[in-house]
């Protein structure tokens, strides 16, 4: 077997994916992924610590790619429409030209209740970062948590949606749909009529 090979983690990640679709998350080994990349198991640590962190291994990347277009976002737009440019900035240039990959990811997280509490785990955290992150721009901590939550949760859909088979629609044009919708959800209309 070869020592090296260009784009390991990918490779690997790539593995297991095919493997984690063809018997499931649990019952793929490291080994089995290895053999299927063609690399080694140290290969394997050396990027991973484990299997599950092929699924999760680009939360932290993607984590501070969003928090770095928030601070460098225009400071004269609102709390929410900073958070919903910076996803749509990412998804762009992270997602869109491997969602393949990502939609099978995102099946195999839906598969298996330990990954999805995972997933929930790391949105929960992605959505305290960027709060943290508005928080810094507006000076206001209620204000960042609920544009952070609010712009994280129409992400959440637009990402639902967009993983669905023969969806066309870009990450972002669904994400403006999602936002849409959240307007329409909850708009004065929508409060006066909640109150009677």
């Amino acid at each position: 077997m070869p020592r090296w090979k260009p784009d390991a983690p990918e490779r690997l990640q790539t593995a297991a994916l095919e493997l984690f679709d063809q018997q499931g998350f649990e019952r793929t080994t490291v080994a089995e992924i290895v053999q299927r990349a063609e690399l080694t198991q140290r290969t394997f640590f050396n990027h991973f610590a484990d299997k599950r962190e092929v699924l999760f291994g680009m939360s932290a990347e993607i984590q501070r790619e969003i928090v770095g277009e928030i601070e460098a976002g225009d400071d004269t737009s609102p709390p929410f429409d900073v958070v919903v440019r910076a996803l749509e900035v990412v998804a762009d240039r992270m997602f869109e030209s491997r969602r393949a990959a990502v939609a099978r990811r995102y099946a195999v997280i839906a598969a298996n209740p330990e990954l999805l509490e995972r997933e929930l785990g790391k949105n929960a955290a992605l959505t305290e970062a960027i709060a943290d992150a508005l928080h810094t721009r507006c000076g206001d901590p209620e204000t960042a948590f609920l544009a952070a939550g609010a712009a994280v949760l129409a992400q959440q859909a637009a990402f639902r949606q967009w993983t669905r088979p023969g969806e066309t629609r870009t990450l972002s044009e669904l994400m403006q749909d999602a936002v849409r919708a959240l307007h329409t959800t909850v708009s004065p209309a929508a409060w006066q009529r909640s109150d009677r």
